[in-house]
C-alpha cells in the first residue's frame, strides 16, 4: 500500500511558477510508477508527466519545455515544477502511483486506469 499527499497548489500570476510536491508512505518507493495528472472543471482527468522507476520520464505536450518532473527516492518525493504557467494549466493536479512491472520500463501508462494509488490532490489557479 502507498498512500500520496500533495502539496504546493494555489493561485498564481500567468507567466509564474509553482513546485508541487507528492509524498509517499510506505516503502519500496523506487519501485512506483509515478505520475501527474490533473483535472479541469468540467473536464476529464488528463495525464501531464510521469517518472518510471528506472527514472525516465513522459510529458503530454502541452506541457513540454515548462513542467519538469523529478523524484527524490530518498524522500519519497516526487516534483513537479511548473514553469511559465498559464491560465489552461488551471485544475486540480493529482499523484498517481502503481507498482513497476517489466513492462514499465519500456513504456509508462497514461491511463487513469492504470494506477492504483491516488492522493486527494491540491489546487492550482492561473490568473490571466
Amino acid at each position: 500500500q502507498v498512500q500520496l499527499v500533495e502539496s504546493g497548489g494555489r493561485l498564481v500570476q500567468a507567466g509564474g511558477s509553482l513546485r508541487l510536491s507528492c509524498v509517499a508512505s510506505g516503502r519500496s518507493f523506487n519501485s512506483y510508477v509515478v505520475a501527474w495528472f490533473r483535472q479541469a472543471a468540467g473536464k476529464e482527468r488528463e495525464f501531464v508527466a510521469g517518472v518510471n522507476q528506472d527514472g525516465a520520464i513522459d510529458y503530454t505536450d502541452s506541457i513540454k519545455g515548462r513542467f519538469t518532473i523529478s523524484r527524490d527516492n530518498g524522500k519519497n518525493t516526487v516534483y513537479l515544477q511548473m514553469n511559465s504557467l498559464k491560465s489552461e494549466d488551471t485544475a486540480r493536479y493529482y499523484c498517481a502511483a502503481d507498482a513497476a512491472t517489466y513492462y514499465t520500463t519500456f513504456l509508462m501508462s497514461t491511463q487513469v486506469s492504470d494506477y492504483g494509488f491516488w492522493g486527494q490532490g491540491t489546487q492550482v489557479t492561473v490568473s490571466s
